[in-house]
């Protein structure tokens, strides 16, 4: 018998809402990571994600002398299945869902999906890397401030694609793309001994953006 919490998050994926009013976003094609590790969760909470491990033990076919504890358990098996399957279909977006609903195993569209888009993932690494590494500040497109949250949003799409970047490679990078008119602040922060992290470091650069 489920419990309490389980049966709980199976009414809101039913009813489109993981918790309170924050919608269950269905996978598009985007951000593929996030999705993942969310369905590994919910499908974890209902006990039915095991169906997607590639070393479950397979149940024989039924024969006639089949204990009564075998055919209870390949019935479970198969009511997981068909439960597994529609949770993870009805998480795609239309167009996915038509694409991948003539599988009939919960574990091929799984796999399918992850072949696709984690290989897809490689080349969207290196896009988002190389516009992290060539973006650069002036003081002519926008306040410096608004330009270190365009970088940051860029982090945050590379940390989705599990590319961490420390924090002090952050501050170093903002740093060396900050323009010529922040000379005095990067400098008098590079001979700085202390140990700060990017929220601290970002508290500076506003402190410096507001006295300009």
């Amino acid at each position: 018998m489920e419990n309490e919490f389980a049966a709980t998050v199976k009414a809101q994926i039913q009813s489109g809402h993981i918790h309170g009013d924050s919608k269950l976003a269905r996978f598009d094609g985007m951000n593929y990571t996030r999705w993942k590790d969310r369905m590994v969760f919910l499908l974890t909470v209902l006990k039915i994600f095991y169906v997607l491990e590639s070393d479950l033990t397979p149940i024989p076919d039924p024969l006639l002398d089949d204990t009564d504890l075998l055919k209870k358990e390949r019935s479970k098996r198969k009511e997981d299945e068909l439960m597994c399957r529609g949770y993870v279909l009805n998480s795609l977006s239309d167009r996915l869902y038509d694409l991948y609903r003539n599988l009939s195993s919960p574990r091929d569209i799984w796999n399918a999906l992850e072949m696709k888009y984690k290989n897809e993932k490689r080349g969207t690494d290196k896009f988002l890397a190389m516009k992290y590494f060539e973006f650069f500040m002036t003081d002519n497109k926008s306040t410096i401030m608004d330009q270190v949250h365009e970088l940051q949003i860029l982090v945050s799409r590379l940390n989705e694609l599990e590319i961490k970047i420390h924090d002090a490679l952050q501050i170093g990078a903002i740093l060396a793309k900050l323009p010529p008119s922040w000379n005095d602040f990067r400098k008098k922060f590079l001979h700085s001994n202390e140990s700060t992290t990017i929220e601290q470091f970002q508290t500076h650069l506003k402190m410096r953006q507001e006295t300009v």
